[in-house]
């Protein structure tokens, strides 16, 4: 099997693909596009098949598409760029490349989303049939790209075999996106996913043979900030304390679906266990 892998040099993606080489069945090759020739170095030495391009190239998605079994789209345009960006790379640029994966014939499509697209919490931890609402000031056009994604794909004629992982906040192996959370609201709740999870989910969505639809993949113990604060060993500022959370619920999902068809068990089930492995 060919798997191509997007987004290959992104947070997400450098620690993806490794794992991804590593579990590879004998044959199974990886094929990933990136913008840059030298990022793409250390993916060549790992044994993946290096393209270089941008994803938003359309003329370039046929060429990463070509000879593929399987996409894994992990490529994001995340909090802080602007909304345009955003949307280009998370919304337009995966709707181009699932339509270049039809005519290539790629039989299976991963796309990878957030947990954000829900938007606001329900009073329990949300489930993939839940309806989405995604917004939110801090986020940006972020979760509504992703979603306009999640929705494009799956109403698109020929990409039968489509599976979504919608992450939680992703952290550790030195992500420095564990550090830019002590800016937030203390007391909302983050559902959290560590690398080798995120992985290892990504992984069953992509092999698993009755996978079909929306899969949650996260850890089982959403913290807050000043949980965060805690693990880090860090004081935590009176302010923290006093900052109000206008949505416990947010962001908190269940991981029941993708235990019970797919046989996920998070590896890393809390950030505390992460310290204490030195997995942060």
């Amino acid at each position: 099997m060919l798997t191509l892998v997007t987004g290959a040099t992104g947070q997400v993606g450098r620690r993806f693909v490794p794992r991804l080489l590593q579990s590879a069945a004998p044959g199974d090759k990886v094929r990933v596009l990136v913008r840059d020739e030298a990022r793409g170095e250390r993916f060549a030495g790992l044994g993946a098949e290096v393209l270089i391009g941008d994803l938003r190239d359309v003329d370039v998605l046929g060429k990463a598409t070509a000879g593929v079994d399987a996409v894994v789209n992990v490529a994001a345009a995340f909090r802080g760029v602007p909304d345009e960006e955003a949307r280009a790379v998370n919304r337009d640029a995966a709707i181009e490349l699932g339509r270049a994966a039809v005519v290539s014939g790629v039989r299976r499509f991963v796309q990878v989303s957030t947990g954000l697209v829900y938007g606001t919490g329900r009073g329990r931890p949300l489930v993939e049939s839940d309806e989405t609402v995604p917004g939110g000031h801090l986020w940006g056009a972020y979760p509504e790209s992703k979603w306009e994604a999640e929705r494009a794909l799956g109403d698109m004629e020929g990409l039968a075999d489509l599976r979504i992982g919608r992450l939680p906040f992703v952290y550790g192996d030195g992500d420095p996106h564990l550090d830019d959370v002590m800016q937030w609201p203390a007391m909302q709740r983050l559902h959290m996913g560590h690398h080798l999870d995120v992985a290892q989910g990504l992984r069953r969505l992509l092999y698993a043979s009755g996978a079909h639809g929306v899969y949650n993949i996260a850890d089982e113990a959403p913290v807050t900030t000043v949980d965060l604060f805690e693990v880090h060993d860090r004081p935590v500022p009176q302010e923290v304390y006093d900052r109000d959370a206008p949505d416990p619920w947010h962001s908190v999902m269940s991981t029941t679906r993708i235990r019970r068809e797919l046989g996920y068990r998070p590896l890393v089930p809390s950030v505390w266990t992460a310290r204490e492995a030195g997995l942060l």
